[in-house]
């Protein structure tokens, strides 16, 4: 669950209550703004990533760079900002550790350094995910994972990823957050919407792994499943002791029919 403030998040006067929101909205958007797929690939030789590809900053378009390795570090470096983001504006309160991390978002997407010109926030939003709560996290990017696998499309696993996060945010008993994933859901919708039109014109690149990728996704994916089994919700124990009861009495029931010499007639 997001985690309660701690004791020195004192929201007693309205000058602290302006430099929490302050501080948590800034530093998000400072954070989420750092485009690591542009300073990787420019470090690694590999040019400017704006001007390959479909010129987006993000770990989709440094793959098509041929550097997996750049890729999956982007991926990670993406995320991990949201979730750093969302762990700062917890400090102070749950409601700040949400706006931290929409303005995470918001930072990748539209940063300042790049003339508003910046990725389309998935892996930013996998990492507020996960830092706001883990298994919603999970769940969202177990999702991408076997979609990506299955249609070698990056934006439909993304789009698939945000529009069942809400769902999950509901199953998992995390009602407060259905409307705060359904905006991030909007956002990344709306960011993805030349690839939308790519999708239905037929236009849409997929994405090659190779031998080696596959094996790396098909690996992480068996986790995230392993991950998911290991903390699912148990039973409550009523429920369980009702089941076995149930189970005992049929069990019994059985026994007694293949007694019975008039239950064979």
């Amino acid at each position: 669950m997001i985690a309660t403030p701690p004791p020195s998040a004192d929201f007693s006067s309205p000058f602290m209550a302006i430099f929490a929101l302050m501080v948590s909205y800034g530093l998000g958007y400072l954070l989420g703004s750092i485009p690591f797929g542009l300073l990787l690939t420019k470090f690694a030789g590999a040019g400017d990533i704006r001007q390959i590809g479909s010129g987006n900053i993000g770990a989709t378009n440094v793959l098509r760079t041929g550097k997996k390795g750049l890729a999956a570090l982007t991926l990670a470096l993406d995320a991990i900002k949201g979730a750093v983001a969302v762990m700062i504006g917890l400090h102070f309160s749950p409601a700040l550790g949400l706006i931290a991390g929409a303005a995470a978002m918001l930072g990748h997407s539209y940063p300042i350094w790049l003339n508003y010109k910046g990725g389309k926030g998935v892996a930013t939003a996998f990492g507020i995910t996960c830092g706001i709560y883990w298994p919603l996290g999970l769940a969202a990017g177990f999702t991408w994972v076997v979609v990506l696998v299955m249609v070698r499309l990056s934006s439909v696993a993304a789009l698939a990823a945000v529009t069942l996060a809400p769902f999950y945010a509901y199953i998992l008993d995390r009602r407060d957050l259905v409307l705060f994933f359904i905006g991030i859901g909007i956002f990344i919708w709306w960011r993805h919407r030349k690839n939308i039109r790519q999708l239905i014109s037929g236009e849409e690149p997929q994405i090659s792994f190779g031998k080696s990728g596959e094996a790396a996704i098909m690996a992480a994916t068996t986790v995230a499943a392993a991950m998911a089994s290991e903390n699912a919700v148990p039973a409550p124990a009523e429920t369980v002791e009702v089941i076995e009861e149930q189970t005992a009495h049929q069990t019994q029931e059985k026994k007694d029919a293949d007694h019975d010499p008039a239950a064979s007639v």
